[in-house]
């Protein structure tokens, strides 16, 4: 199955070669600090202690239940969101911060535009001191338990307080991020109807530091079926599993490409489908796969961003005054918005009555 795959990803990239020049030069990092002058403002009051703390234009909540993995919760709710609106959760990279990435990744613009809900996690360095979601501790990935526990208390936190409908909770996530996207999606499967790994690694790809550095270089070798039982060993649902959209640049030096292929092999044989039945076309420039079900929807897709280093893809709005998919560290223009893919797979349209309004008052 592994040399199957090989073999396939060469055939991939020398068919995508003749992009490979133009690609490199405009895949870079902007790693320069946006700078803004302000006035210092008058004295006010200071507010209340209980009222929330907006950290650019996400809102801290406090308390969302017993929290067992110690992490901030940050979200992004537009005015007069209907209630049974979608949520997006999203999980920044190591050295990030939730607001880091949502400037990159324009997920709350998308909210706005789209009409849905963002909720953040936010690692805090008391727990890593590189701001790395622990996906490869057990404590932290078992349901129930540590890190997920507290992502999933923050999904139901917005469910009671936005009216969130739970037939429409997504989850996505960059590296560190992603490897816990895959741990969320195998721990709390019924929760997320769908979710985005970004140069991420498998569910039970490490159960310790040292394992961890390995797994990134290397994935771990296991057949299809070892990979898929982590996951139905991981929680009591054995149907209705999440879709799964894998996201990996052939230029990843941190978190190897083989984790891509661990990623797929564990999800398709969740979902129970063959490595070599799958469709495959050019999106933005880059190679998409996807693989359906017996009845036609979409239940695991790749894209293979040729030419990427380790990082979020993401395509400018040069035109526009909105700020989305803004490049800089992790975050790189590579020519496809994986925020807006992502959001379109999902179902997350813009309304054409809601997308006048807002235009018109821009």
């Amino acid at each position: 199955m592994r040399s199957r795959f090989k073999l396939s990803l060469s055939d991939m990239l020398r068919q995508h070669r003749r992009w490979e020049r133009t690609l490199a030069k405009a895949v870079k990092v902007t790693r320069k600090a946006l700078v803004s002058a302000t006035s210092v403002p008058a004295p006010v009051p200071a507010p209340p202690a209980i009222k929330p703390r907006s950290v650019g234009k996400l809102e801290e909540v406090k308390a969302f239940g017993s929290n067992p993995g110690r992490l901030r919760m940050l979200k992004y709710v537009p005015a007069n969101l209907p209630k049974k609106s979608p949520l997006v959760v999203v999980l920044h990279g190591c050295h990030q911060t939730a607001e880091a990435y949502d400037r990159g990744s324009g997920w709350s613009v998308l909210a706005r535009e789209r009409g849905f809900a963002v909720a953040y996690a936010e690692q805090t360095h008391s727990n890593n001191h590189n701001l790395c979601f622990n996906w490869f501790r057990p404590s932290n990935v078992a349901r129930d338990r540590g890190e997920v526990m507290s992502i999933r208390q923050m999904v139901a936190k917005m469910v009671a307080t936005h009216g969130i409908d739970r037939k429409q909770v997504f989850i996505t996530g960059l590296s560190a991020g992603g490897a816990m996207t895959a741990a969320m999606l195998a721990a709390y499967p019924e929760v997320f109807r769908a979710g985005g790994i970004i140069a991420g690694l498998p569910y039970g790809a490490a159960r310790d530091v040292h394992r961890a550095l390995a797994a990134m270089k290397n994935a771990p070798e296991r057949t299809p079926q070892e990979w898929g039982n982590l996951v139905r060993a991981a929680s009591p649902v054995n149907r209705d599993f999440p879709v799964v959209s894998i996201w990996h640049g052939t230029r990843d030096h941190t978190v190897s490409l083989s984790n891509a292929e661990a990623l797929l092999e564990q999800w398709l044989d969740v979902h129970g489908l063959e490595r070599d039945a799958f469709m495959q076309s050019e999106v933005d420039g880059h190679i998409r796969r996807v693989w359906k079900t017996a009845s036609g929807k979409v239940a695991v897709e790749f894209y293979l961003i040729e030419g990427m280093g380790h990082g979020t893809p993401l395509k400018p709005r040069p035109a526009s005054r909105v700020k989305a998919d803004t490049p800089g560290p992790f975050m790189l223009d590579a020519g496809i918005s994986s925020s807006m893919h992502l959001a379109t797979a999902w179902g997350l349209k813009k309304p054409a009555l809601l997308s006048a309004l807002r235009q018109a008052a821009e």
